[in-house]
């Protein structure tokens, strides 16, 4: 078990193989369908966008209310291949790692290697747990879109398997 601290290096990520089992610590960001239409909308128009895209990681979730004295409610894994044709330009764009479910399409391993970049794989069904380690959540773009807008998540010991690696390697096959 390998643990991480956010922000990743490109030596961190060099050395991540498809399979590794990691515990990743500090800052994430979430973003669903909604808003990666929302993000590719801004590119095209030349806006600026809420966020800094360049080494951040993205998780593709949107967290649930939190109960009582929790930063977050439940905050499990949306599928990967939903975000298969706008993660490309994301990671051309600096993104440094995706966090999701499932597999994702050649074109993403194809800008996760051209881009030293990784693709890490949550557990489907384990949203409590994954809730359970955020310790803050604060949203930061798009609040109209509700569960989908961009959350700032600060995760501790966030407990992910690395799915795509920047050297060709992919679980998925």
């Amino acid at each position: 078990m390998k643990e991480l601290v956010l922000p990743l290096t490109k030596e961190q990520v060099k050395d991540l193989k498809a399979g590794d089992s990691v515990l990743l610590s500090g800052v994430i960001l979430t973003a669903r369908d909604c808003a990666h239409r929302r993000i590719t909308e801004m590119i095209n128009k030349g806006e600026k966008l809420p966020f800094d895209i360049d080494g951040a990681v993205i998780y593709y979730a949107g967290p649930c209310p939190s109960k009582p004295g929790m930063a977050s409610g439940s905050c499990g894994p949306t599928t990967s291949a939903r975000m298969d044709s706008f993660a490309p330009a994301l990671l051309d764009m600096g993104l440094g790692a995706i966090i999701g479910k499932g597999e994702m399409c050649s074109e993403v391993a194809i800008a996760l290697k051209r881009n030293c970049s990784v693709y890490f794989a949550a557990i489907g069904g384990a949203g409590a747990i994954y809730g359970s380690n955020i310790k803050k959540s604060e949203c930061i773009a798009f609040p109209d879109l509700l569960s989908e807008a961009v959350y700032r998540l600060e995760v501790e010991k966030f407990p992910l398997v690395v799915a795509m690696d920047c050297h060709g390697g992919n679980i998925y096959r």
